[in-house]
């Protein structure tokens, strides 16, 4: 499978962030939590980057009106960069001119929050006719290491249809997941997808196989969220259109990812990944391990 094949799977990465926050307040009623920083660096540059990476060149932010800020951190600030050049601030002027440099960025407004797949939907008038599939990244997961959404570009480019992201979760503790019926293939961590659970019983789950918050999916996505039900609350459910989908004979794959991942979508989880990006950086990593060391030999 040739770089140039891959490359040409997606160029649109959907990333929903039109949530309130809630779980953040009072913070959130200033400043969006995509936009709360890891150590030094927003949750939505971290997603955009591994987008980027990925093959994508340009990103749809679905927000809020009230949220626009979220977008506006990807715009350029040619005076602050000139005040930080002519200081020689090097190092700084690159931070600041680095998330502008990703990739295109567009808003599409989501008015009310009814739910993922209707997030989705907002974002398909952002597209044009090369958009043949679409990335859809959930900014308040992080995926360690960066680089699922590449294997699951070549599942694509193999198998056609919509490919997602799955973790091995232990049987005892997959219940608050949404869980894949799957298959074999050749590949040991590639499997195809019949069907999918919501929050099974332990007894219940058809596999260990649970969701994560990285989708690639087929330009049918759209078509399908069209023809879904609303669930409990009126919301449109992106699992729904998916399941619609398989049930049509469209191919859908899942990429088993071997690594580690943070909810940045609650305070817990979020300060997990400010402590596991912060021990990695040379800056502050030394001297943080070591007081961690030291207050947790005190704790009581």
């Amino acid at each position: 499978m040739t770089g140039a094949t891959i490359e040409t799977t997606f160029r649109t990465a959907i990333v929903p962030a039109a949530g309130l926050g809630t779980r953040f307040l009072p913070t959130t009623k200033a400043v969006p939590k995509e936009l709360l920083p890891v150590v030094d660096t927003p949750g939505i540059e971290i997603v955009a980057s591994e987008a980027a990476k990925a093959g994508a060149r340009r990103m749809v932010i679905v927000t809020s009106p009230e949220k626009k800020s979220v977008a506006d951190y990807f715009s350029g600030k040619p005076e602050l960069e000139a005040a930080l050049e002519r200081k020689g601030k090097t190092e700084l002027l690159e931070k600041v001119r680095r998330a502008p440099a990703l990739l295109d960025v567009e808003v599409a407004i989501q008015e009310e929050a009814l739910g993922l797949g209707h997030a989705v939907a907002q974002a398909e008038k952002n597209l044009d006719d090369s958009d043949t599939a679409v990335a859809v990244l959930l900014p308040d997961d992080l995926v360690l290491p960066a680089g699922v959404l590449s294997k699951m570009a070549e599942v694509r480019a193999r198998y056609g249809g919509s490919v997602l992201c799955a973790f091995d979760i232990p049987k005892d503790q997959i219940s608050p997941y949404g869980v894949f019926d799957v298959s074999d293939t050749d590949d040991a961590d590639v499997k195809r997808v019949h069907g999918m659970v919501e929050k099974p019983a332990p007894e219940a789950a058809p596999s260990t196989f649970a969701a994560a918050g990285r989708y690639l999916l087929d330009r049918a996505i759209f078509d399908a969220l069209k023809r879904i039900e609303p669930g409990s609350g009126g919301e449109l459910q992106l699992t729904d259109a998916v399941a619609l989908l398989i049930s049509e004979g469209h191919p859908v794959h899942v990429v088993v990812h071997h690594g580690g991942r943070h909810d940045l979508g609650n305070p817990g989880g979020f300060l997990r990944a400010a402590v596991d990006f912060a021990l990695d950086n040379p800056d502050y990593g030394p001297s943080l391990r070591e007081w961690l060391i030291e207050r947790i030999g005190t704790a009581g």
